[in-house]
């Protein structure tokens, strides 16, 4: 009885470990990700944004 209890602690630790492997690669990802695309968003040349020469702000 005793090994089955050390296999299923075992079995719980390695998909705790791997769950969080996961993790540690996901949100840094998605960070980084949101990140690109802020960046390639403000730096985009909106006709909204730009101010004509003359016209009052």
């Amino acid at each position: 009885m005793g090994t089955r209890i050390a296999k299923a602690a075992f079995l719980v630790t390695a998909m705790m470990f791997f769950a969080v492997l996961a993790l540690d690669i996901a949100i840094p990802t998605l960070v980084l990700c949101i990140m690109a695309l802020s960046t390639r968003l403000v730096s985009l040349d909106l006709p909204v944004a730009r101010k004509h020469g003359g016209e009052a702000a």
